[in-house]
Protein backbone atom coordinates (compact mmCIF):
# COMPACT_ATOMS: atom_id res chain seq x y z
CA UNK A 1 0.00 0.00 0.00
CA UNK A 2 1.13 3.54 -0.69
CA UNK A 3 2.20 6.07 1.99
CA UNK A 4 1.98 9.33 1.67
CA UNK A 5 4.98 11.12 3.16
CA UNK A 6 4.93 14.97 4.46
CA UNK A 7 7.78 17.34 3.76
CA UNK A 8 9.34 18.86 6.45
CA UNK A 9 10.68 22.22 5.27
CA UNK A 10 14.69 22.11 6.30
CA UNK A 11 14.17 26.67 5.06
CA UNK A 12 17.25 25.53 3.04
CA UNK A 13 18.73 28.12 0.53
CA UNK A 14 20.52 26.89 -2.21
CA UNK A 15 23.68 29.01 -2.02
CA UNK A 16 23.58 27.99 1.85
CA UNK A 17 23.35 24.27 1.80
CA UNK A 18 26.34 22.47 3.15
CA UNK A 19 27.93 19.08 3.05
CA UNK A 20 26.11 18.22 6.41
CA UNK A 21 22.55 18.42 5.03
CA UNK A 22 23.24 15.23 3.27
CA UNK A 23 24.26 13.22 5.74
CA UNK A 24 22.04 10.35 7.55
CA UNK A 25 22.87 7.37 10.17
CA UNK A 26 23.39 4.38 8.05
CA UNK A 27 23.34 0.79 10.12
CA UNK A 28 26.80 -1.09 9.17
CA UNK A 29 24.26 -4.36 8.51
CA UNK A 30 22.62 -2.60 5.22
CA UNK A 31 25.91 -2.45 3.81
CA UNK A 32 25.57 -4.84 1.15
CA UNK A 33 27.98 -6.96 0.95
CA UNK A 34 27.00 -9.82 -1.62
CA UNK A 35 24.29 -9.02 -4.76
CA UNK A 36 20.62 -10.88 -4.42
CA UNK A 37 20.27 -14.28 -5.27
CA UNK A 38 19.56 -13.46 -8.39
CA UNK A 39 19.76 -10.37 -10.34
CA UNK A 40 16.10 -9.76 -10.53
CA UNK A 41 15.25 -10.37 -6.90
CA UNK A 42 16.43 -7.10 -5.38
CA UNK A 43 13.82 -4.99 -3.63
CA UNK A 44 12.52 -2.07 -5.23
CA UNK A 45 11.06 1.48 -3.22
CA UNK A 46 9.19 3.12 -6.10
CA UNK A 47 9.02 7.19 -5.43
CA UNK A 48 6.79 9.26 -7.13
CA UNK A 49 8.83 12.53 -6.68
CA UNK A 50 5.90 14.59 -7.39
CA UNK A 51 3.28 13.38 -5.16
CA UNK A 52 5.44 12.53 -2.09
CA UNK A 53 4.71 8.73 -2.50
CA UNK A 54 5.76 5.56 -2.31
CA UNK A 55 4.93 2.14 -2.33
CA UNK A 56 7.08 -1.08 -1.91
CA UNK A 57 7.52 -3.88 -4.99
CA UNK A 58 10.75 -5.77 -6.46
CA UNK A 59 13.21 -4.95 -9.63
CA UNK A 60 11.54 -8.01 -11.87
CA UNK A 61 7.99 -6.18 -11.31
CA UNK A 62 9.58 -3.09 -13.69
CA UNK A 63 8.18 -4.90 -16.50
CA UNK A 64 4.56 -4.58 -15.45
CA UNK A 65 5.47 -0.45 -13.83
CA UNK A 66 7.32 0.95 -16.69
CA UNK A 67 4.17 2.66 -18.88
CA UNK A 68 4.52 0.46 -22.42
CA UNK A 69 7.02 2.21 -24.49
CA UNK A 70 9.79 3.47 -22.15
CA UNK A 71 13.05 4.54 -23.29
CA UNK A 72 15.42 2.79 -20.82
CA UNK A 73 18.76 4.77 -21.32
CA UNK A 74 21.86 2.08 -19.21
CA UNK A 75 25.16 2.80 -19.26
CA UNK A 76 26.93 -0.44 -20.83
CA UNK A 77 29.86 0.66 -19.68
CA UNK A 78 32.61 -2.36 -18.47
CA UNK A 79 34.35 -2.10 -15.44
CA UNK A 80 38.59 -2.50 -16.07
CA UNK A 81 40.40 -4.91 -13.30
CA UNK A 82 41.81 -1.40 -12.27
CA UNK A 83 43.17 -1.79 -9.05
CA UNK A 84 46.57 -2.94 -8.93
CA UNK A 85 48.68 -4.33 -5.98
CA UNK A 86 52.14 -3.09 -5.29
CA UNK A 87 55.17 -3.71 -3.73
CA UNK A 88 57.55 -0.48 -2.88
CA UNK A 89 61.15 -0.28 -3.78
CA UNK A 90 62.74 -1.05 0.01
CA UNK A 91 59.72 -2.79 1.05
CA UNK A 92 56.11 -1.83 1.95
CA UNK A 93 52.59 -2.73 0.34
CA UNK A 94 50.95 0.06 -2.00
CA UNK A 95 47.91 0.33 -4.30
CA UNK A 96 47.53 2.18 -7.44
CA UNK A 97 43.55 2.61 -8.88
CA UNK A 98 43.98 3.24 -12.87
CA UNK A 99 41.58 5.93 -13.99
CA UNK A 100 42.02 6.23 -17.04
CA UNK A 101 44.09 6.13 -20.24
CA UNK A 102 46.13 8.65 -21.14
CA UNK A 103 47.53 9.59 -25.08
CA UNK A 104 50.96 9.36 -24.08
CA UNK A 105 50.83 5.56 -23.04
CA UNK A 106 50.07 6.40 -19.25
CA UNK A 107 48.10 6.16 -16.87
CA UNK A 108 45.86 8.88 -14.59
CA UNK A 109 45.90 7.13 -11.24
CA UNK A 110 45.32 7.28 -7.29
CA UNK A 111 48.31 5.84 -5.40
CA UNK A 112 48.26 5.27 -1.76
CA UNK A 113 50.54 5.67 -0.19
CA UNK A 114 50.63 9.38 -1.97
CA UNK A 115 53.70 10.53 0.81
CA UNK A 116 55.77 7.62 -0.44
CA UNK A 117 54.99 7.11 -4.34
CA UNK A 118 55.74 10.25 -5.38
CA UNK A 119 57.15 11.10 -9.14
CA UNK A 120 60.10 9.22 -10.37
CA UNK A 121 59.44 6.41 -7.62
CA UNK A 122 59.02 2.81 -8.77
CA UNK A 123 56.88 -0.01 -7.76
CA UNK A 124 56.12 -3.24 -8.67
CA UNK A 125 52.87 -4.79 -9.61
CA UNK A 126 52.41 -8.16 -7.81
CA UNK A 127 49.89 -10.96 -7.53
CA UNK A 128 47.91 -10.92 -5.04
CA UNK A 129 47.72 -14.38 -4.28
CA UNK A 130 51.11 -15.49 -4.24
CA UNK A 131 53.28 -12.39 -4.07
CA UNK A 132 55.13 -12.79 -7.44
CA UNK A 133 56.24 -9.30 -9.59
CA UNK A 134 53.96 -9.01 -12.88
CA UNK A 135 55.08 -5.71 -13.96
CA UNK A 136 57.19 -2.28 -12.76
CA UNK A 137 54.89 0.86 -11.90
CA UNK A 138 56.60 4.28 -12.73
CA UNK A 139 55.52 7.33 -11.06
CA UNK A 140 55.73 9.81 -14.01
CA UNK A 141 54.26 13.23 -12.52
CA UNK A 142 51.75 14.63 -10.68
CA UNK A 143 48.21 15.05 -12.41
CA UNK A 144 46.43 17.29 -9.75
CA UNK A 145 43.75 16.68 -7.07
CA UNK A 146 46.14 14.74 -5.28
CA UNK A 147 46.33 11.88 -8.57
CA UNK A 148 50.04 10.70 -10.36
CA UNK A 149 50.52 10.07 -14.11
CA UNK A 150 51.81 6.70 -13.86
CA UNK A 151 53.07 3.78 -16.70
CA UNK A 152 53.04 0.44 -16.21
CA UNK A 153 55.51 -1.36 -18.12
CA UNK A 154 55.66 -5.76 -18.85
CA UNK A 155 58.30 -7.21 -20.79
CA UNK A 156 57.73 -5.75 -24.18
CA UNK A 157 57.38 -1.92 -22.93
CA UNK A 158 54.23 -0.43 -21.81
CA UNK A 159 50.93 -2.21 -20.81
CA UNK A 160 47.47 -0.92 -22.15
CA UNK A 161 44.00 -1.71 -20.75
CA UNK A 162 44.01 -5.03 -22.20
CA UNK A 163 46.94 -6.47 -20.71
CA UNK A 164 45.69 -4.74 -17.15
CA UNK A 165 42.98 -6.81 -17.07
CA UNK A 166 45.11 -9.77 -16.96
CA UNK A 167 47.08 -8.78 -13.96
CA UNK A 168 44.76 -6.11 -12.11
CA UNK A 169 41.94 -6.88 -9.83
CA UNK A 170 38.07 -6.04 -10.18
CA UNK A 171 38.43 -2.61 -8.34
CA UNK A 172 35.63 -3.56 -5.62
CA UNK A 173 34.07 -0.32 -3.65
CA UNK A 174 36.37 -0.05 0.12
CA UNK A 175 33.00 -0.81 1.88
CA UNK A 176 32.94 -4.26 0.43
CA UNK A 177 35.21 -6.18 2.59
CA UNK A 178 35.68 -9.34 0.94
CA UNK A 179 38.26 -9.33 -1.78
CA UNK A 180 37.02 -9.42 -5.10
CA UNK A 181 36.34 -13.12 -6.19
CA UNK A 182 34.47 -15.82 -8.83
CA UNK A 183 30.84 -14.35 -7.73
CA UNK A 184 32.22 -10.50 -7.95
CA UNK A 185 33.65 -11.31 -11.40
CA UNK A 186 30.39 -11.81 -12.94
CA UNK A 187 28.00 -10.08 -10.44
CA UNK A 188 29.99 -6.68 -10.65
CA UNK A 189 29.61 -6.40 -14.13
CA UNK A 190 26.09 -5.72 -16.17
CA UNK A 191 24.75 -8.78 -18.71
CA UNK A 192 25.10 -6.01 -21.43
CA UNK A 193 28.09 -4.20 -20.65
CA UNK A 194 30.42 -3.91 -23.97
CA UNK A 195 33.71 -5.42 -24.17
CA UNK A 196 35.19 -1.72 -24.38
CA UNK A 197 35.64 1.01 -21.66
CA UNK A 198 37.43 1.97 -18.76
CA UNK A 199 35.19 2.36 -15.50
CA UNK A 200 36.97 1.59 -12.50
CA UNK A 201 33.16 1.34 -10.63
CA UNK A 202 30.24 -0.01 -12.08
CA UNK A 203 26.91 1.76 -13.01
CA UNK A 204 25.54 -0.12 -10.30
CA UNK A 205 21.64 -0.44 -11.24
CA UNK A 206 22.32 -2.15 -14.41
CA UNK A 207 23.52 -5.35 -12.05
CA UNK A 208 19.88 -5.21 -11.12
CA UNK A 209 18.67 -6.25 -15.10
CA UNK A 210 18.87 -10.04 -16.32
CA UNK A 211 18.80 -10.67 -20.50
CA UNK A 212 15.50 -11.65 -19.74
CA UNK A 213 13.68 -9.04 -17.74
CA UNK A 214 15.35 -6.67 -20.85
CA UNK A 215 13.24 -9.09 -22.90
CA UNK A 216 10.08 -8.95 -21.14
CA UNK A 217 10.40 -4.75 -20.42
CA UNK A 218 11.18 -4.72 -24.62
CA UNK A 219 8.22 -7.08 -25.57
CA UNK A 220 5.94 -4.51 -23.78
CA UNK A 221 7.13 -1.71 -26.61
CA UNK A 222 9.66 -0.40 -24.27
CA UNK A 223 13.33 0.22 -25.95
CA UNK A 224 16.49 -0.50 -24.04
CA UNK A 225 19.22 2.17 -25.52
CA UNK A 226 22.18 2.11 -24.30
CA UNK A 227 25.14 4.78 -24.07
CA UNK A 228 27.96 5.08 -21.95
CA UNK A 229 29.98 6.98 -19.39
CA UNK A 230 33.22 5.97 -18.52
CA UNK A 231 32.67 5.67 -14.42
CA UNK A 232 35.35 7.13 -12.37
CA UNK A 233 36.76 9.72 -10.07
CA UNK A 234 33.78 11.63 -10.57
CA UNK A 235 31.07 9.39 -10.01
CA UNK A 236 32.66 8.05 -6.57
CA UNK A 237 34.91 10.76 -4.91
CA UNK A 238 34.01 11.90 -1.56
CA UNK A 239 33.31 15.64 -1.10
CA UNK A 240 35.29 17.26 1.03
CA UNK A 241 34.36 20.75 1.05
CA UNK A 242 31.88 22.08 4.13
CA UNK A 243 29.82 24.34 1.37
CA UNK A 244 28.28 21.94 -1.51
CA UNK A 245 29.27 24.64 -4.15
CA UNK A 246 32.41 24.40 -3.61
CA UNK A 247 32.78 20.66 -4.77
CA UNK A 248 34.25 20.40 -8.16
CA UNK A 249 33.51 17.07 -9.85
CA UNK A 250 36.21 14.88 -11.86
CA UNK A 251 35.62 14.96 -15.13
CA UNK A 252 34.49 12.11 -16.96
CA UNK A 253 34.23 10.79 -20.64
CA UNK A 254 30.76 9.66 -21.92
CA UNK A 255 29.54 8.24 -25.74
CA UNK A 256 26.63 7.86 -27.40
CA UNK A 257 25.98 6.29 -30.32
CA UNK A 258 24.99 7.58 -33.57
CA UNK A 259 21.79 4.44 -32.71
CA UNK A 260 21.44 5.49 -29.21
CA UNK A 261 21.29 9.34 -30.33
CA UNK A 262 18.84 8.68 -33.35
CA UNK A 263 16.01 6.84 -30.54
CA UNK A 264 16.48 9.41 -28.13
CA UNK A 265 16.92 12.69 -29.72
CA UNK A 266 13.43 12.79 -31.44
CA UNK A 267 11.75 11.78 -27.69
CA UNK A 268 13.41 14.45 -26.18
CA UNK A 269 12.39 16.93 -28.85
CA UNK A 270 8.43 16.07 -28.97
CA UNK A 271 8.37 14.57 -25.50
CA UNK A 272 6.51 11.80 -26.89
CA UNK A 273 7.47 8.97 -24.67
CA UNK A 274 8.85 8.66 -21.14
CA UNK A 275 12.68 7.79 -20.80
CA UNK A 276 14.03 6.10 -18.04
CA UNK A 277 17.79 6.82 -16.83
CA UNK A 278 19.13 3.10 -15.25
CA UNK A 279 21.53 4.67 -12.85
CA UNK A 280 22.79 8.28 -12.11
CA UNK A 281 25.44 7.52 -14.60
CA UNK A 282 23.29 7.45 -17.96
CA UNK A 283 21.48 10.39 -16.40
CA UNK A 284 24.63 12.58 -15.81
CA UNK A 285 25.66 11.33 -19.51
CA UNK A 286 22.42 12.60 -20.75
CA UNK A 287 22.05 15.83 -19.18
CA UNK A 288 25.56 17.11 -20.26
CA UNK A 289 25.35 15.96 -23.91
CA UNK A 290 21.43 17.34 -24.17
CA UNK A 291 21.78 20.98 -25.61
CA UNK A 292 17.96 21.68 -26.17
CA UNK A 293 18.34 20.70 -29.90
CA UNK A 294 20.94 17.40 -30.40
CA UNK A 295 22.51 14.91 -28.17
CA UNK A 296 26.33 15.55 -28.93
CA UNK A 297 28.02 12.56 -29.29
CA UNK A 298 30.89 12.31 -27.21
CA UNK A 299 32.46 14.30 -24.82
CA UNK A 300 33.53 14.81 -20.89
CA UNK A 301 31.78 16.04 -17.88
CA UNK A 302 32.01 17.03 -14.60
CA UNK A 303 28.07 17.99 -14.30
CA UNK A 304 27.30 17.99 -10.15
CA UNK A 305 23.51 17.79 -10.49
CA UNK A 306 22.53 19.46 -7.00
CA UNK A 307 19.02 21.14 -5.44
CA UNK A 308 18.28 23.58 -7.72
CA UNK A 309 19.04 22.08 -11.01
CA UNK A 310 16.03 21.21 -13.42
CA UNK A 311 16.50 17.87 -15.17
CA UNK A 312 16.32 18.16 -19.04
CA UNK A 313 15.88 14.30 -20.18
CA UNK A 314 14.76 11.58 -17.81
CA UNK A 315 11.37 11.06 -16.69
CA UNK A 316 12.39 8.56 -14.48
CA UNK A 317 15.46 7.60 -12.47
CA UNK A 318 16.67 3.62 -11.69
CA UNK A 319 19.16 3.98 -8.76
CA UNK A 320 20.52 2.03 -5.94
CA UNK A 321 21.02 3.61 -2.16
CA UNK A 322 23.73 6.07 -1.95
CA UNK A 323 26.37 6.86 0.81
CA UNK A 324 25.76 9.82 3.53
CA UNK A 325 27.44 13.55 1.95
CA UNK A 326 27.83 11.78 -1.40
CA UNK A 327 27.48 13.47 -4.63
CA UNK A 328 24.97 10.95 -5.95
CA UNK A 329 22.55 11.20 -2.58
CA UNK A 330 23.04 15.38 -3.45
CA UNK A 331 21.34 14.26 -6.95
CA UNK A 332 18.76 12.37 -5.55
CA UNK A 333 18.00 14.82 -3.49
CA UNK A 334 17.83 17.73 -6.34
CA UNK A 335 14.96 15.63 -7.91
CA UNK A 336 13.11 14.68 -4.82
CA UNK A 337 14.01 17.94 -2.97
CA UNK A 338 16.22 17.71 0.37
CA UNK A 339 13.12 16.75 2.83
CA UNK A 340 11.58 14.14 1.13
CA UNK A 341 15.07 12.90 0.13
CA UNK A 342 15.97 12.08 3.73
CA UNK A 343 12.35 10.48 4.31
CA UNK A 344 12.64 8.44 1.34
CA UNK A 345 15.97 6.94 2.67
CA UNK A 346 14.95 6.71 6.35
CA UNK A 347 12.04 4.59 5.02
CA UNK A 348 14.32 2.49 3.08
CA UNK A 349 16.48 2.03 6.50
CA UNK A 350 13.67 1.36 8.52
CA UNK A 351 12.28 -1.41 5.87
CA UNK A 352 16.19 -2.59 6.25
CA UNK A 353 16.80 -2.22 2.51
CA UNK A 354 20.07 -3.31 1.72
CA UNK A 355 22.23 -0.40 0.93
CA UNK A 356 25.34 0.85 -2.15
CA UNK A 357 26.33 -1.43 -5.18
CA UNK A 358 25.09 -4.59 -4.21
CA UNK A 359 21.84 -3.16 -2.73
CA UNK A 360 18.70 -2.89 -3.67
CA UNK A 361 17.34 -0.10 -5.39
CA UNK A 362 14.84 2.75 -6.08
CA UNK A 363 12.87 4.01 -9.01
CA UNK A 364 11.78 7.73 -9.12
CA UNK A 365 8.86 8.41 -11.03
CA UNK A 366 7.91 11.77 -12.07
CA UNK A 367 11.66 13.08 -12.14
CA UNK A 368 10.96 16.29 -13.62
CA UNK A 369 7.53 17.48 -12.46
CA UNK A 370 8.54 19.09 -8.98
CA UNK A 371 9.57 22.06 -7.96
CA UNK A 372 13.28 20.56 -6.43
CA UNK A 373 13.69 22.34 -2.78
Amino acid sequence: MASIIVCINFNLEINTMKRRDFNFCLPSDLIAQRPSATRDEARLLIVDAYNCVFTHRYIRDLVEILPQGTVCVPNDVRVRHARLLLRRVGGGNGEALLLRALSDGCFEALVRPGARLKPGKRAKVIDHITGNDLADLLIEDNAGEGLRRVRVIGSRGNLGWDAIDQIGQLPLPKYITHPADREDEDRYQTVFCSKSGEAVAAPTSGLHFTKELISAIESRGSVWNPIRLHVGLGTFRPMTAENIEDHVMHEERYEISNKAASILEPVLLERSRPILAVGTTSLRAMEAAWDGAKLKRSGSTNIFIQPGYNLLTADMLLTNFHLPESTLFVLVSAILGINFAHEVYAEAIRERYQFFSYGDAMLILNARKISFI
